[in-house]
Formats: structure tokens, C-alpha cells, sequence
């Protein structure tokens, strides 16, 4: 079974960029599930239009609307429900181009969510991933699990640099328990002052499965 990924997505400038990093996991063979989290029950065939224009440029892709008063919240059931491992979201609005910016609705779930958080940078434009940057603790075999799977669908290398590279994986904190998300504050602090790729945090103990017809473990 492939990867479900979901896109945090409301058409906005941002949520475009979730979008060109969705297509990367894509092309690894991700199945791509685009939602719109709605705070109340409103104008649904506005909400599917816009919706149905981000999934025209993602082959094969699914829509979903949710209504829930909290964004966060809305993933977290939607992830679950779907079987869904990863959930991207572009970054949070005047993020300067080229920097990663957290919303708040992904600062929630990187604070013991329980599924693999992406950031797109601002402006971003998908590109070959070559070089892989990951920080992780040496026990850490999701991350690093997750780093070899893609570098090796890719061809690509990975690195323990920060700068140069096309794509950054951060672990979580062990003691965030089987399953969850927990940014440690020291890579909080390398993404907002340092990270000019998107970012990708992985699980604790959970490395994402990119098995497709691409990889093969």
C-alpha cells in the first residue's frame, strides 16, 4: 500500500506551495488526499471548485471537505480516517520567499500530533531532490529510515547539512511516544533561522513507507 499524504489546502499563495510538494511525494507514489478544512457549514460548491483546481495538478488526486472548528483537529481526523502518514502544509502567510514559516495549525500537530509533518517554504518551486539534509539522533531509525528511502528513490545523497540541500528531515523527540510528532526546540530554531528547503518531520518510531514501484526495501 502507498503513502497516503493529505494537503492542508485553501488555494491560497502558501497552500500552492504544499501543493509543489505534494507532486514531489508524488512522484514517489503517494496517494495525495487535497482538503479544506471548513470552521462551519457554508458555501460547499465554492469550497469543491477550489479544491478540484489544486487536484488538477497532482495526478489521481482526492478531495475532501471537513468541517471542524479547529484546522488542526480537522487533519488529525481526516488523517486517520484516511490512513493518511503525512500532512503538508505551505508556510504561514509573509514568510519571506525561501524561508519556512510554521501556521498555527502545523505548529499544533508538530507539538504531539500523530502524523509526519511537510513545510513548503514560501515561493517555493519543486525541484529534483539530490541532496537531503537530516538531523536526527544516531537512534533515530525512523528518520533515518525515511532520509535512505527517499535519497534512494531519488538518487539522491544524504547529509547532515542544513544549508545546500533540497529537502530537510528532522526526528521528533523520543519521549514524544510510538507515533507522534515533537519537534525538538533546537531544530525549531535551525528551521526558522536556517531552512531554506521544505521540511519534513518524521515520527517518532515511525518511518514513513516508500515502497512503491520506485522503492523497494
Amino acid at each position: 500500500m502507498s503513502l497516503t499524504t493529505i494537503v492542508s489546502y485553501d488555494g491560497t499563495a502558501g497552500d500552492k506551495d504544499a501543493l509543489g510538494l505534494a507532486r514531489v511525494f508524488a512522484d514517489l507514489g503517494a496517494r495525495t488526499v487535497l482538503a479544506y478544512v471548513s470552521h462551519h457549514d457554508g458555501d460547499r460548491a465554492a469550497a469543491e471548485t477550489m479544491l478540484a483546481a489544486g487536484a488538477e495538478t497532482i495526478d489521481h488526486a482526492e478531495t475532501r471537505i471537513v468541517v471542524n472548528p479547529s484546522t488542526s483537529d480537522g487533519l488529525r481526523r481526516l488523517a486517520a480516517a484516511e490512513g493518511a502518514s503525512l500532512i503538508i502544509f505551505g508556510s504561514a502567510y509573509r514568510t519571506p520567499a525561501g524561508r519556512v514559516g510554521f501556521q498555527q495549525s502545523a505548529q499544533q500537530l508538530l507539538d504531539g500530533g500523530p502524523t509526519a509533518v511537510a513545510i513548503a517554504p514560501a515561493g517555493y518551486t519543486p525541484r529534483p531532490l539530490r541532496n537531503i539534509g537530516l538531523t536526527a539522533e544516531l537512534n533515530d531509525h525512523a528518520a533515518i529510515d525515511t532520509a535512505h528511502a527517499i535519497a534512494s528513490a531519488h538518487g539522491a545523497t544524504v547529509t547532515d547539512k542544513v544549508h545546500g540541500v533540497d529537502l530537510l528531515i528532522f526526528g521528533s523527540r523520543a519521549q514524544a511516544g510510538e507515533g507522534r510528532v515533537l519537534l525538538p526546540a533546537r531544530s525549531e530554531i535551525t528551521i526558522e533561522e536556517e531552512a531554506g528547503a521544505p521540511v519534513l518531520v518524521v515520527a517518532s518510531g515511525v518511518a514513513l513507507d516508500f515502497r512503491s514501484p520506485l522503492y523497494v526495501a
